[in-house]
């Protein structure tokens, strides 16, 4: 189809830099997967000793690019960092076994999910749906992926955040309750996964607030890091 297809001009598709290539990576999809380290669950009052994964979303538009200004966002006053490992698909499909789950895996990047805290506080106390609390415009800021070819698939390695230099996040990816390949496995039981989905795989402790005039700086042991600003 071409743009005369349409009654509109379809919109921008959303895409990511690639480490090291020309060539972007289209964004399908935006998968999120809610306290997956023991501490966050903890600070955010939940039990990382019986609680599954569990899954959230946001829009592909949603995603921008490392080194951004972004305006503060509104009807928040409490918005937080989330330094995250984010996965890059290739190829998808649905009960994938979490023994083949890495063959799917294009890449790896550094992300931030950006979240109204006081908004999903709310929501949470009302028994309503997130989706507004992270769903939103220029919540998923993302540094360029490391395709899995050069640089292997990460296990450990540290993953950190600084805002105005001072550090707030400081973990190691070991830490995950549930691994790349197993939040694949399960996450492709509830939807089909497909090229071009991104998966952000949790943060770690030390989540905050960040203000007018922060510059946030995260990154990730071996696989890259992701900057932006608040205007």
């Amino acid at each position: 189809m071409s743009d005369d297809d349409f009654v509109l001009p379809p919109p921008p598709r959303a895409s990511v830099a690639v480490a090291g290539a020309a060539r972007r990576f289209p964004v399908r999809r935006v998968y999120c997967v809610g306290q997956n380290y023991a501490a966050h669950a903890r600070e955010m009052g939940g039990d990382p000793d019986r609680a599954p994964p569990f899954f959230f979303s946001k829009p592909a538009d949603a995603v921008v690019e490392s080194g951004a200004t972004l305006p503060y966002l509104p009807r928040t006053a409490d918005l937080h960092h989330e330094i995250e490992l984010v996965v890059a698909l290739r190829s998808g499909g649905a009960d994938i076994a979490r023994e083949a789950a890495l063959e799917h895996v294009f890449g790896y990047a550094a992300g931030v999910d950006l979240t109204r805290r006081d908004l999903q506080a709310e929501a949470r106390k009302l028994g309503r749906p997130w989706d507004f609390a992270k769903g939103f415009d220029h919540s998923a800021p993302i540094g360029a992926i490391r395709p899995a070819s050069s640089s292997g698939h990460p296990r450990r390695g540290r993953i950190r955040l600084a805002v105005n230099g001072e550090t707030r996040q400081d973990a190691d990816l070991a830490e995950m309750i549930w691994s790349a390949p197993e939040i694949i496995a399960i996450l492709s039981g509830f939807v089909r996964l497909e090229a071009g989905d991104l998966i952000f795989t949790g943060t770690p402790a030390g989540v905050g607030p960040i203000r007018p005039g922060d510059r946030v700086a995260g990154e990730i042991e071996g696989v890259g890091s992701v900057e932006l600003a608040i205007a």
